[in-house]
């Protein structure tokens, strides 16, 4: 199967380990919005039965990446896509399988029309982390920007 032919989430499961590791699960990936599920598994739970703090905070993460590469993998040829900080508030206790949503905080139109203009733009996803039953564990934001490709490293 080719990039072009993967989703985005077989296409993070195969690039990214700690996203196959943890199995987790790409529900929904528009530039809108993404949905990942991190399955109860008890190999990743904490000492009180739930997921681990690290492991909410991957599923977090990759639901950020998801979302960004929805909404600008038009633009890898020329850009590469890198989170620059990411912040987690741990809201309730976490049991079971959780899903974390993504949202952009800005406009993916005014964020190329940056990258068009030679800047490195910046731009803020922020997660919601649920359990089954509705209820919100956990708020992440991820700041993220893409770094031109022919700025290096």
């Amino acid at each position: 199967m080719t990039a072009d032919q993967m989703s985005i989430g077989e296409m993070l499961a195969a690039t990214v380990p700690m996203a196959r590791t943890l199995n987790l699960e790409f529900q929904e990936t528009t530039p809108e919005r993404a949905v990942v599920s991190l399955p109860d598994q008890s190999e990743y739970h904490n000492h009180v039965g739930g997921p681990h703090a690290g492991a909410m905070f991957t599923l977090g993460e990759s639901a950020s990446g998801a979302i960004v590469l929805a909404a600008f993998g038009d633009q890898l040829s020329r850009a590469v896509p890198l989170a620059v900080r990411a912040e987690i508030a741990y809201k309730k206790l976490a049991m079971g399988t959780v899903t974390a949503t993504a949202t952009l905080g800005r406009p993916a139109a005014e964020v190329v029309a940056e990258l068009d203009a030679g800047q490195r733009p910046e731009f803020p996803v922020s997660v919601e982390i649920r359990r089954a039953d509705g209820a919100v564990t956990g708020e992440m934001s991820v700041l993220w920007t893409l770094r031109p490709a022919d700025q290096g490293q």
